[in-house]
C-alpha cells in the first residue's frame, strides 16, 4: 500500500535552471510520474537538434517523457490524465498553460519563481533583479495561474545578491534552493499543511523576456548602472563593448569601478593604462577585467592589450 503522504508528481521543465528541482523531487518520497519539456531545438552552427537538459535528466532517470509544441493538445492532456497525478510541479517550463492543464491534477500546479513575489515577474527575473540593484532575491513557490507569475503564494526564500554576483552565478544558487523550496511546499501540500495567501499587488514589478539589447550598455549613466548591467547580461547575452576606432568588438566578462583616477571629460572615454583597460561612464570610471573577442578565448585585459592597438583617443560605439 502506498504512502498516503507521498503524491504523484508530473514535472514540467526545460532548462538547466530547472534540472535540480526535478533531481530533489525524485530522490524525495514523492514520485516523478511523468516529465513534460519543451521540444528540442536546433543549436550551434550545425543546427543540430539538442535535447533540453531536463529531458536528458529525466531519460537518465527512465522517467516518462513528453514534449508537445502545446501542452494543452489534447494527445498531451490524454497523456497526462492516464498518468493519474495529485500534483504539477512548474520549474522554467517556458510554455504557457491552460485551464484544462492547471486543474487535472487533484491539487493543481505550483510553480517555484525565481525572485521575491510579487517583485519581478517574468522570465528573466534573475537579470532583472541584479541590474535593479536589488541587495536580495529568493525564490517563491506560487499557484499557476492564467496570469503569469500572479497566483497566491505558500512558501518564500531569501538569499543576499553577492556584490559582483553575476547573473550566470546566482541563478546557480538559486536553482538548489528552487530545488530545496519545492519539496517542502510539496511535504506540506502532502500533509495538508501549506498555506496559500495572495500577492500584494502594490509590489508588483515586471521582469521581462530578455533580447540581445540587454547586453547594451548606456555609457552615459553613473558607472554602477553599468557595472549592473554586464553582471545582468552575464553570461547571456553578454554585455557588448564596441571601439569605435580601432573597430575592435568585445563582450565584456568581468569588469569593476575605478576610483583611483580622476574623473573623465566625457563618458564614452576609452583609456589605456598600464595594461588597464577603463571606460568613462558618467562623473567615473569601469575598468574591464576580462573580455572575449567574438569566437576568442577569455582573456584578462592585460593578455588583449599587449596584442591590440588602441588609439590615445578612443571611444566607444554610440548606442
Amino acid at each position: 500500500m502506498s504512502d498516503p503522504a507521498s503524491l504523484r508528481l508530473l514535472f514540467f521543465g526545460t532548462p538547466e535552471f530547472a534540472v535540480r528541482s526535478l533531481c530533489v523531487l525524485g530522490e524525495s518520497r514523492h514520485s516523478v510520474v511523468g516529465v513534460i519539456s519543451q521540444p528540442d531545438r536546433p543549436r550551434g552552427r550545425g543546427r543540430k537538434l539538442v535535447p533540453t537538459p531536463v529531458r536528458a535528466e529525466a531519460n537518465a532517470r527512465g522517467l516518462r517523457l513528453l514534449q508537445p509544441e502545446k501542452v494543452g493538445e489534447s494527445s498531451a492532456l490524454a497523456w497526462m490524465d492516464e498518468l493519474a497525478p495529485d500534483l504539477g510541479c512548474v520549474v522554467a517550463f517556458g510554455q504557457f498553460i491552460p485551464k484544462s492543464v492547471r486543474e487535472l491534477p487533484r491539487f493543481g500546479l505550483i510553480n517555484a519563481h525565481a525572485s521575491l513575489l510579487p517583485r519581478h515577474r517574468g522570465a528573466a527575473p534573475i537579470q532583472h533583479a541584479i541590474l535593479a540593484g536589488d541587495v536580495s532575491t529568493g525564490v517563491t513557490v506560487i499557484r499557476i495561474t492564467r496570469e503569469m507569475d500572479a497566483g497566491d503564494w505558500c512558501l518564500m526564500r531569501e538569499t543576499e545578491i553577492g556584490p559582483g554576483e553575476t547573473a550566470g552565478e546566482l541563478s546557480l544558487r538559486l536553482a538548489a534552493l528552487a530545488a530545496e523550496v519545492f519539496v517542502e511546499a510539496v511535504d506540506q501540500i502532502a500533509a495538508g499543511r501549506a498555506q496559500f495567501r495572495a500577492q500584494d499587488p502594490a509590489g508588483v514589478t515586471l521582469a521581462p523576456k530578455l533580447e540581445k539589447d540587454f547586453g547594451r550598455i548606456d555609457w552615459s549613466e553613473p558607472p554602477e548602472r553599468a557595472l549592473r548591467r554586464i553582471r545582468a547580461a552575464t553570461p547571456w547575452p553578454g554585455a557588448r563593448l564596441g571601439l569605435r576606432k580601432s573597430g575592435i568588438r568585445l563582450r565584456i566578462l568581468e569588469a569593476a569601478g575605478a576610483d583611483d583616477l580622476p574623473g573623465p571629460s566625457r563618458a564614452g572615454q576609452v583609456r589605456v593604462e598600464a595594461g588597464r583597460l577603463l571606460v568613462a561612464a558618467l562623473d567615473g570610471w569601469v575598468e574591464v577585467l576580462r573580455l572575449q573577442k567574438p569566437g576568442g578565448r577569455p582573456l584578462s585585459a592585460a593578455e588583449f592589450l599587449r596584442g591590440a592597438s588602441v588609439p590615445r583617443d578612443e571611444e566607444v560605439e554610440a548606442p
